[in-house]
């Protein structure tokens, strides 16, 4: 692919990521290509790309969507994460030195700080890039790859969500699998590793409706001209009209999630865990 192409790749990329492109939108080539003053072949392979990242949806004799992601693949991508995490977890366990372990601890406090000072969005990044630090730490390659590839596919996921989250409990998740693996004990570190996932994947809700609907040409407008920046693109979330007699729609919505989404090795404490101390509107930790 050309730089050109991944540059628009990586340009759609993040406006799905900021709610401007939503699960559905067409992203036809013409358009695009007028848009970014290409030729339709390098959108295209920009195209391509965002299909092979799960991001885009290609159809035959109907051109490329946003993708429209369901829970049960939201449930697949998590499963796939705890897999290659509790693969890592193994390897840590015996190879990592002090200086790793430290490295860890001091991403943990630096999540901690985070969510003491109230910086929700900074607490969302850090988390996500915990599991990023955590995997890269086992050297090997072709897993970071892997894992790469999975959290680009949880991409378009956080672009749909709204979810209560307690930051608190998902950071001590990180901090209780780093003091469990120093202490050698594999086995508890696999179960929280699969728990906090399971945590994170029940408080997904599948309401495209939560973000406003924008043509690509809007959608795009701030990261061709320069303007774009994490507080003026990430589009808010909608204010969801209260339901009576059940408090906020959304707080309604993440009830019925975890009443609808069965998975398998349920264990009641995690249930406890998505506790509505504080909303999360970005990404999960």
């Amino acid at each position: 692919m050309s730089g050109r192409s991944q540059s628009i790749a990586d340009t759609l990329t993040r406006a799905i990521i900021d709610h401007r492109l939503v699960p559905g939108c067409k992203l036809g080539e013409r358009e695009l290509a007028e848009i970014f003053d290409v030729s339709r072949i390098v959108v295209r392979q920009a195209l391509i790309r965002l299909a092979d990242d799960g991001l885009a949806q290609i159809e035959r004799n109907r051109g490329a969507f946003v993708a429209k992601p369901s829970m049960q693949e939201a449930m697949e991508i998590y499963d796939a994460l705890t897999l290659v995490e509790q693969g890592v977890a193994a390897q840590l366990s015996d190879r990592l030195g002090p200086a790793g372990w430290a490295e860890l601890r001091h991403h943990v406090e630096r999540q901690r700080q985070a969510v003491a000072a109230g910086n929700d969005a900074l607490a969302d990044v850090l988390g996500q890039e915990f599991h990023t630090v955590f995997v890269r730490l086992s050297r090997n390659k072709v897993m970071q790859e892997i894992h790469a590839q999975l959290v680009r596919r949880t991409t378009l996921l956080r672009s749909l969500i709204t979810a209560d989250f307690d930051y608190c409990n998902l950071l001590d998740d990180h901090s209780r699998v780093v003091d469990l693996l120093e202490k050698g004990r594999l086995k508890q570190a696999m179960d929280l590793i699969d728990t906090h996932h399971r945590t994170v994947v029940r408080g997904y809700i599948m309401n495209r409706e939560v973000f406003p609907e924008m043509t690509p040409a809007e959608a795009l407008a701030p990261y061709l001209d320069g303007t774009a920046d994490a507080a003026t693109t990430a589009v808010p979330l909608r204010r969801m009209a209260k339901s009576p007699g059940n408090g906020d729609a959304a707080t309604h919505l993440g009830a019925a999630a975890h009443l609808h989404v069965h998975l398998p090795k349920t264990d009641p404490a995690s249930t406890s865990r998505a506790s509505t101390k504080k909303t999360n509107r970005g990404l999960p930790s």
